[in-house]
């Protein structure tokens, strides 16, 4: 665990450099995307817009599942009072540093790419299509591999940073320690236990190859989109059996996120088969030196 690369007076928190890294990889793999399919948009923006995005809901969505801890940590943050700003900036950074829910950053990203996705046209590369609108729901279907890519990237931030998302007590010999770690200590303290964002990691890979080789399939708009949901969903949902995360819903056996992820994971089973009902294609095509 290194929450900080310190370099003399210097200290870089590792989870916003494996965030600023998960951003790039998402930004190169959205560019190549919009590429091949003859898109004309601005991929570090978009990306810039829905990372925002993201962390923004992510928080949110953490922070309301307990009103009483925030209004607390609320209270903490304004003891300097506004007569000392710069006490009170830090005292918010401090606090925004860590506690972050999943579902709420998947929520807000995917508001942030419908908007994109309204405001963003063709460029081509058939005749007659270009300057057509490329719609909410193709955006979706065009971000979810770099939305699989960044996710895994910025998995690894979590587990470096140590901010208490790693998994139960474990004897395998990959397991890790962490014991410095001050948000969530294990218990025992130095015992081993799983590394789950490293698990998230490499799943989230397979998961980006798979969409990335489906996308030259031509499936109806929509499709991949659902099938992100239900891969992402899936994997969040086994993952969560060997979290730390408490159990608090049916009868105390799914954690929080575990429920939002089978929510997910139905959702997106239900918008491939609205997809695949519906059969909407793109004029737009991916061209054959794409393949290449």
């Amino acid at each position: 665990m290194y929450p900080f690369i310190n370099i003399g007076s210097v200290h870089i928190g590792t989870f916003g450099l494996l965030l600023w890294f998960a951003a790039v990889c998402a930004t190169v793999v959205l560019h190549k995307n919009f590429m091949r399919n003859g898109v004309d948009a601005d991929a570090l923006g978009i990306v810039a817009l829905v990372t925002l995005a993201g962390i923004a809901g992510a928080k949110t969505w953490h922070e309301l599942q307990n009103t009483r801890e925030l209004m607390a940590a609320y209270h903490q943050i304004m003891l300097p009072t506004w007569h000392h700003p710069v006490d009170v900036m830090f005292g918010f950074l401090h606090w925004f540093q860590a506690g972050f829910a999943w579902f709420g950053g998947l929520l807000a990203g995917v508001a942030m790419l419908l908007y994109q996705g309204r405001i963003s046209r063709f460029a081509g590369p058939l005749e007659g299509t270009q300057g057509a609108k490329v719609g909410g729901l193709r955006m979706l279907d065009l971000a979810a591999p770099a939305a699989a890519i960044g996710y895994g990237v910025g998995r690894i931030g979590c587990l470096t940073s140590g901010d208490g998302d790693y998994g139960i007590n474990t004897t395998l010999p990959w397991g890790v320690h962490m014991k410095w770690n001050a948000l969530v200590p294990p218990n025992p303290p130095d015992a081993l236990v799983q590394p789950t964002p490293v698990y998230e990691f490499l799943y989230a890979l397979v998961i980006f190859w798979i969409l990335w080789k489906w996308g030259t399939k031509h499936k109806p708009i929509g499709w991949l989109t659902g099938l992100y949901l239900l891969l992402s969903g899936t994997g969040r949902f086994l993952v969560e059996f060997v979290r730390i995360n408490p159990r608090l819903y049916f009868g105390h056996t799914m954690s929080n996120a575990q429920v939002a992820a089978l929510g997910s994971a139905l959702v997106g089973i239900l918008v491939m088969l609205w997809s695949a009902k519906a059969n909407k294609q793109w004029a737009p095509a991916i061209t054959d030196e794409s393949r290449a």
